[in-house]
């Protein structure tokens, strides 16, 4: 659960069609770093709330958020795409005024990131992918799962975080299918780092070389951790996280 004791409690704001986004804003220096959870997952998870606890600590601005049709916004899932989420939290960044960003992204938030960054362009002063899964509708998902999305079917996969399956709709999929990058250069040029564990078993480790292969950036590192699953939310993982956080800042060149 998040810590409350840090000033940033959470808040709504509504969409043009209604839509009531949570999140949580702590106000303080720019870049804004925002991070952006998994597939199903929201700014509740331990990574946002330490990366939320060190902006505090550091009095840096910064954004949790939750996706439409999870944690605390309303909606329902199965109308969530990558172009619905994306267009969400451009809309708070928005929201939360001019400047600079650090996009933090968790699995599909790693996906998402890039799409956010292709909207909101130079004000992307940097990235940070965790176990960053680009593409995961084609890489991940078998022929005969890919005919049944294709066709309209609702598809299960099997949770290991829970007892409840993992459901993917037909819109998501679609939607994300068409928002593939992995196969062309990513037009983003500021410093990005990728953190993923070796022994994650739903994102294989060499889709972060696939994605540092397809970023035109020149400075991107990777930091494999070989016993790190998908989740990368051990004590020594968040370490790592803030630790390539702060590196990030103290940088020669510098985020300020």
């Amino acid at each position: 659960m998040p810590d409350y004791a840090i000033p940033a409690p959470v808040a709504c704001h509504t969409m043009p069609d209604g839509r009531r986004l949570a999140y949580r804003r702590l106000a303080g220096a720019r870049p804004m770093v925002v991070f952006l959870p998994g597939y199903r997952s929201d700014m509740n998870g331990g990574k946002a709330n330490a990366v939320l606890d060190w902006a505090h600590t550091h009095g840096r601005a910064c954004l949790l958020l939750d996706y439409s049709g999870c944690g605390q916004s309303d909606g329902d899932f199965a109308q969530g795409t990558l172009s619905r989420w994306c267009e969400e939290v451009v809309a708070l960044v928005e929201l939360c005024g001019p400047g600079q960003v650090v996009l933090a992204g968790s699995s599909m938030g790693g996906w998402l990131m890039l799409l956010v960054a292709e909207v909101l362009r130079e004000r992307v002063k940097a990235m940070i992918g965790i176990a960053a899964a680009p593409d995961f509708t084609d890489w991940g998902r078998d022929p005969v799962a890919k005919a049944a999305l294709a066709e309209g079917q609702v598809v299960h996969d099997a949770n290991a975080y829970g007892h409840e399956p993992t459901p993917m709709y037909p819109a998501f999929w679609l939607d994300a299918q068409a928002s593939r990058r992995l196969s062309m250069p990513i037009p983003y040029s500021g410093p990005v780092r990728l953190i993923h564990g070796q022994a994650d078993p739903d994102v294989p480790w060499t889709i972060a070389l696939r994605l540092a292969d397809a970023l035109c950036s020149a400075d991107v590192q990777i930091h494999l951790i070989k016993d790190g699953d998908h989740r990368l939310s051990r004590d020594a993982d968040i370490d790592v996280l803030i630790a390539t956080l702060s590196g990030l800042f103290a940088q020669p060149q510098g985020l300020a």
